[in-house]
Parts: structure tokens; sequence; C-alpha cells
């Protein structure tokens, strides 16, 4: 027999396919969604990484960053800076900035001349220029508006007057330099000194971006430095790791946004399995009758792998569109944050990942509907309707089986966490095989189950298990569309908890930095005068990091590990340290003994439980810190549990008073005010009694943390909808096939004498028991795939709201039985003797 060429093939695939895609909708509209997800997704994401990685010179204002805390780098070490490129050198400090009765804290920008070594400020009056001359500064337009001030106008930071010389419109290297408690003030560089802001103790920063000569690569220079410089207390960051915060918070969330949109399109893939098989299933007689005429079973492959084939790929496209066409969207509103170059942005690999995903997607679901219609002879699928043809599955298994590992490959290979795209992949076929094994378990059951006596429950009952049933399906679309409702509501409630946990309502009103230690007493006055009955924290506060650890003989040294554990967070870069004679507020003792007031024996330390787990600490082992570029040892004396949720000071290590307290320091204070005091008389005293320390409201900060949590929030909240949205197609697909597949049935009953209020009470008997046996399975899938999101992608706290998980899932059931009422309602119009004629 000879087989249809392609060209004759597609001539009756087109004849055939019909202009508005009829019957194959649903598989348009997840390919639609799907695709779409997942092209907005990773053309953002990878426009973002692509602009920090070719902009990171400018990002961080040269190859190689070099930050130490409360000193500047001694001759020798400036040298050896030098010695390697162009060097340019600044501090970075809180400092308070006033205007007569107007007052703010600031983010003090002390920079030499050679500031900024790649790129130009940008001035609001169209200038640009590098570092500010002696006694002018440059201000953001938030600290302009906070003090009232504009170009030529004065305001006072330490009791030394400034003159604004111009407002900031675009600073080169902002994006490195990180979350501020305050908007920008940009100065020269000796303006910290002559102001009193680094008097030894003083907490500030002190940086030193480097140009490399001869094009030289920051990785073996940093190696370097780090070998000579041990004890140093150098903090390093190079151009590929500008900014490591933005790439931290894009890596994380583009992984969680790809995972969104493979749910979305495992999701739909259920659903062009279903519009497949039922646009086939309408298609019975044709197939049959192409048959009849001599068409082969090759022939029949190919004319309808072309159509739905040329379904797949247009609706395809369209979602590549879509995705492309709402980038810009995301770019003008990230552009502020994150290095973004605004209007349309073009990723071809990522959108032929995109379109890779959805075809892969449609072989592996589409392959049995299509498999099923090749291989049955004309009399059997006659007979469809009556005798439901054989399952298909062997020959399904190779096409399924080699799409889902080419979906897999893809997935691994493209993955930034490949142990959490692993999880998410082995997750999903877990999720299917229970589904569809519970399908089978509820067809079963049904089967067995003795027959109620009232009509309308024997026959919903019957419904669930006879031959043409669409049991597995539904159950498998209400399942995922279920899940897909309480995912949402476990991670909105969790994500709202964890905002009003981790940024507390009640905070203290002040943090205060740098107080003189030789002036507790004077400051408490201040306070005391200005605000009776107002609580005061006093804490010694200076900065070290961590150099070694462990057996005392056998520590670890920090420099030679080369990879520090996620949960070893304080071994990176320089840490606060305080000492104390008892334990301070927040912390609970949890194994060990605290030293006795006054303890003057052998050096020791607290550490905090966490950090001591991660890294295998034991009681009696040593840890040795560079403190101002000196190496100190202390003893471990106990673990403690610190509750890092409050507001007030936490520390990873408290020392013996004797151990560090003859270092040079200042305190930091926390200040809460009675019920109902005003603020600003304590401002204005506090600023005029000492000028040189730095006054934090805390308000302001909580509602940066805030704000910045919402964001968070609302951009895992939109990305799962389409998720849910898929989830209601293929829901709506599901009940559609069913309805399609139930036309004769129903028209059967109504000859028999059914009234259409029984028809519809049988219905609704049928959808009410599916959803309230998957109602359980869906609290139980959701919640874990909810739990996954939350704990171990974002690293929150698992808080849901179960009352309000519970009225979504009511509602979610609710919407349902709807869809399948209303999925009802051509079946009740339906004319028997006109049905019948066409079955």
């Amino acid at each position: 027999m000879t087989t249809l060429p392609w060209r004759t093939a597609w001539a009756i695939a087109r004849r055939d396919l019909s202009a508005r895609f009829r019957g194959l909708r649903l598989l348009l509209v997840c390919l639609f969604l799907g695709v779409g997800a997942l092209a907005a997704i990773g053309t953002l994401t990878g426009a973002i990484e692509s602009e920090l990685k070719s902009r990171g010179k400018s990002i961080l204002g040269g190859d190689l960053q070099v930050e130490v805390w409360q000193r500047t780098v001694t001759p020798q070490e400036r040298a050896a800076l030098d010695a390697l490129g162009r060097v340019s050198g600044g501090l970075r400090l809180q400092a308070m900035a006033t205007n007569g009765s107007l007052a703010s804290p600031v983010e003090l920008k002390a920079v030499d001349t050679a500031w900024p070594l790649v790129g130009r400020l940008k001035l609001a009056d169209g200038r640009q220029t590098g570092a500010p001359p002696a006694g002018s500064a440059y201000v953001s337009p938030d600290a302009a508006a906070r003090l009232g001030v504009k170009a030529g106008e004065s305001f006072v930071i330490g009791g030394q007057r400034l003159t604004v010389g111009g407002v900031i419109a675009d600073e080169p290297d902002r994006l490195s330099e990180g979350f501020t408690l305050g908007p920008a003030v940009i100065v020269a560089e000796g303006f910290p000194a002559s102001a009193g802001l680094t008097t030894p103790g003083s907490m500030f920063r002190a940086r030193y971006r480097i140009l490399l000569a001869d094009g030289a690569e920051p990785v073996p220079v940093v190696d370097a430095l780090k070998a000579k410089y041990p004890a140093a207390g150098f903090t390093y960051r190079t151009r590929d790791k500008a900014a490591p915060g933005a790439e931290r918070f894009v890596g994380r969330m583009g992984e969680f946004l790809v995972l969104v949109g493979l749910a979305a399109l495992v999701i739909a893939g259920i659903g062009i399995g279903g519009g497949v098989s039922s646009y086939l299933e309408a298609r019975r007689g044709s197939i049959a009758t192409l048959k009849v005429l001599g068409a082969t079973s090759g022939d029949i492959a190919r004319i309808y792998l072309l159509q739905v084939g040329t379904a797949a790929l247009i609706g395809s496209l369209i979602g590549l569109a879509a995705g492309v066409l709402v980038t810009p969207l995301f770019t003008q509103a990230l552009g502020k944050l994150l290095p973004v170059a605004p209007g349309f942005v073009l990723d071809p690999f990522a959108l032929l990942r995109a379109v890779t995903y959805g075809l892969l997607v449609v072989l592996v679901f589409a392959a049995p509907p299509l498999l099923a219609a090749r291989r049955f002879p004309a009399m059997a699928l006659m007979r469809a309707r009556v005798s439901p043809l054989p399952s298909v599955r062997r020959e399904a298994f190779l096409p399924v089986a080699l799409g889902m590992a080419a979906i897999a490959a893809l997935a691994m290979l493209t993955a930034a966490q490949p142990l959490v795209t692993a999880t998410f992949l082995a997750g999903a076929v877990a999720v299917l095989g229970l589904l569809a094994l519970l399908g089978w378990t509820i067809r079963t059951l049904a089967a067995r189950a003795p027959r109620p006596k009232r009509p309308l429950l024997r026959l919903a009952l019957a419904n669930l298990h006879r031959p043409s049933a669409q049991t597995g399906a539904l159950v498998t679309a209400l399942g995922f569309g279920l899940s897909a409702f309480v995912l949402l509501a476990a991670v909105e409630t969790s994500l709202d908890a964890n905002i009003a946990a981790r940024v507390p309502q009640r905070a203290p009103d002040y943090f205060v930095l740098d107080v003189p230690k030789d002036r507790a007493d004077a400051f408490r006055q201040t306070v005391e005068a200005a605000d009776p009955g107002s609580k005061l924290t006093l804490v010694p506060s200076m900065r070290g990091s961590i150099l070694a650890y462990g057996p005392e003989g056998r520590m670890t040294r920090v420099a030679d590990l080369k990879q520090i554990p996620d949960d070893a967070w304080p071994l990176r870069g320089e840490r606060g340290l305080t000492y104390a004679d008892s334990l301070p507020d927040g912390s609970t003792l949890t194994a060990g003994k605290w030293w006795p007031k006054g303890y003057t024996g052998e050096p020791l330390v607290s550490v905090d439980e966490e950090l001591a787990a991660a890294i295998d600490l034991k009681l009696g082992d040593q840890i040795t810190i560079a403190l101002l570029g000196v190496e100190r040892t202390a003893r471990i004396a106990s673990f403690r549990r610190v509750d890092w949720d409050t507001m007030g000071f936490n520390y990873v290590l408290v020392f013996s008073p004797n151990a560090i307290a003859d270092a040079p320091h200042n305190l930091a204070a926390t200040i809460d005010l009675p019920p109902g005091a005003p603020k600003d008389g304590l401002l204005q005293a506090l600023i005029r009694q000492f000028p040189s320390s730095s006054v934090i409201e805390v308000g302001n900060v909580l509602r940066q943390a805030r704000e910045l949590l919402t964001q968070v929030s609302t951009a895992i909240l939109a990305a799962a909808s389409v998720a849910v949205l898929a989830g209601v197609a293929v829901l709506l697909g599901a009940i559609a096939a069913a309805r399609s597949s139930r036309l004769y049935d129903n028209v059967i009953l109504r000859v028999l004498g059914a009234s259409r209020r029984q028809l519809l009470l049988l219905q609704l008997a049928e959808y009410g028991l599916l959803a309230a046996l998957l109602a359980g399975v869906a609290l139980v899938l959701g919640s874990s795939m909810a739990w996954l999101v939350i704990v171990q992608l974002f690293e929150f706290d698992w808080l849901p709201n179960w009352g309000q998980v519970l009225g979504v899932l009511g509602a979610g059931l609710g919407l349902v039985i709807l869809f399948a009422l209303g999925g009802s309602i051509p079946l009740l119009r339906a004319k028997p003797a006109q049905a019948l004629r066409e079955l």
C-alpha cells in the first residue's frame, strides 16, 4: 500500500484544520500560558544576568574592590594595592545631616580625586563630574528633599557645613553599594576626618577600587592578597561579582520563576493530552473513513501530527510574542533596582528554551492519543462509542520516555540550582504518578462499591467507572487545579506572616551608632532629659573577621576553605563583635557556661549555635579573629540560640570583656520612647550633643524592608498565578472532554424519561463526589509544594494561615462545581433526535 507523501498529507490536514482551531483551543491556551511564562521569565532574568556580567566593571567601579572596617590601609598595604594598577580609595559611614530643624540619617560616601575609575557621575543639571571639591557635597534627590536644600544651599554634618554642589542624577557604582540606611551624600575624601567621624573605634569602612594593569584577571590577584595579608580583615569583591546581593536575588527568583513556568507547562500538558484526545475523538468517524478509503496508519499519523504540530507551533509562537511584549513592563518596574536595559529585550537562548519546552511537553502528552488514532482499524473506530479502544501504553512508552528525558536534561543543564530543579522534576513525576494511581483507585473502588438505592447516586457512582469514563483525566486535572489553589494560598499567607514576623511592628524608635565610650553617662542623661521614661540599651560595638576555628593546634583557616557553607555566612567578611559580662537579651544559653562578672582568666567567647553546627564547633575549641588588623584568639565557653527576629543587638560572637575590650571602640545604642512621646526633641538634642554619632530612625528602615518583602511576595504570587490559570484551563478542558463523551449517555437517559433537573443533579453528584475525595489530596500536595517554595527555595519560615488556606480550597471546590454545572448546560440543551442522528 502506497504511503501518502507529506505534501498530500498536509493538504488533507489543512482542509480539516479550522481557522479558529476548533477542538484544539485548549492546546493553544495551555501552550500560550506555559511558553509565554517561560519566555518572559527567561528573557528578563537572562537580560539582567547579562547586564550584571557585561557591566561588572562599571557597577563595581573597577576590576577589584578591597574593603576593611574601622581603619584605612597601612602604607605598606597601600603600596601593594598601587602596584596592581590604578587605585581609588574612600570611606563609607553613617552620619546625621541637618538643616535647621530638618534632620536625616545619610550614607556618607567620601571619595578621592581618582573616583570614579569607571564612568562619570551625572548631576541633575546635566553636568558630568568626579569627586566634589573640599567643602562641597553632591546629594541624592532623597537627601535634598529630606533636608529641604537645593544646589548652592548648605547643610551640616558632624558640625561641619557643606555646600550642595549638585543633585545626583546617576551614580555610576550605586548598585554595588548595597542596602543603605539613608540617602547618599558624596563628599571629598578628607571630610570625615575633619568632622571627627573617624576617631578610633568609629564604625566606618574603607573601600579601595582597583583597575588592574594589563587587563589582569582579578581572582588570582585576590588569592595573592589573601596569602600576603591573612590577618588584615580585608573583604574582596571582583567585577564578575560586582553586585552579589542583586545576583543572588535574580538567580534565586529566576530559578523559582522557571520552576513555576515548568509547573504551568506540566499542568498544561495534561490539558494538551486531554485536548488532543477530545479532538481526535470528535474526528473518529473521519479517521475511520480515511482508513476505509485506503489510508495507512502512517498516513493517519502524518495528517493529525501535522494538525497538532501546527496548532502547537502557533500556540508556542503566540506565547513567545506575549513573553517578549510583557518584558518592558518588568524592565520599567525593575530599572531602578537592577541593571536592565529599558524597552524590548531579546534573549534568543531563553526563547529557544521556552519553545523547546513547549514542543517537548506536546510530544509527551499528545503521543498516546495520536498513536491510538493510527493503530486501530476502521471497524474498531466505528464501534469505539460502545466498545472503547484498548490502551496503547506500550507503543506510547518510547516517545513519552524520550520526551520526558529531554525535558529533564534541558532543565538540569540550564538550572542555577540543580538540586532544587531535580527535586521539582522528581516531585512532578511523583505527583503525576500519584494522581494516576488515585484515578485508577477511584475507578476500582467505584466499581466494587455497593450500589446506592437512590437512582441518581447509583448513576453518579457508575459514571466514575464505566468504560468511557473520564475519571483519570478529571482526577488529574482536579488534583492539579485544587493543589494550585492551595499552593497560592499557603505561599501568600506564609509570606504575609514572614513580613509580620521578620519586620516587627514594635521595634526600637532609634538606633544610634558611634556613641563615644567615655561619654556613655552623658548620653544617658541626654536621653532621659529629652524623653523621661525612655528605655536605653548601650552595648560595645566593633567589627572583625573570623580567621580560623577548631581544636587547639588543628584549627581550620577560613582562607583555606574552597567553599563556605550557606549556614556559615559569618565566615564571609567582617561581622559585628561585642563583649559582655552577662548573657545578652535575645539570647538563650544552650550549652556551656557564662563567665562570671569581672572575669580575668583565659579569653573566652560565646558562639551562635547555628554557626557552631554549620562548621562543627565543640565546647573548648578556639576561634581566631582579626580585629583592627590584629589577631586575637579565644576559647569557646558556650553556645547560644539567638533570636534574630528581634530588632535589638544580636551578635554571632560575644566575648568576655578581657578578650577585646582594650581595642579602640565606641558604643551602639537602641532607644525605646514612651508611648506617644514626640521624637523631634530627642533627635535634635542628640544631634547637638553628639554630632559625630549617627542616629537612625527605625521606622524608615522598617518601611523599606516591608516594601522589599512585599515586592518579593507580589512577584511570587504573580508568577504562581500563571500555574493557577493553567490549572483552571486544564480543568475546563477536562470537563469539556467529559461532557462530549457523556452526550450519548445523557441522550439515552433523556429518551428514557430523565428530566433536565435530574441530569443536572447527576452532574452535581458526580463532580461533588470527586471534588470531595480530592480535597484532602490537594491540601497535602499544595501544602507540600508551598513548603518547598517558602522553606527550601527562599529560606523563609513556614507560617501558613490554615484558616485562609482551607477557605481558598473551599472556594476552589465551589468553582469546580460551577465549572461542571456550566459545562453541563449544552448537554441539557441537546435534542435527543438530532444527537442520535450524529452519533
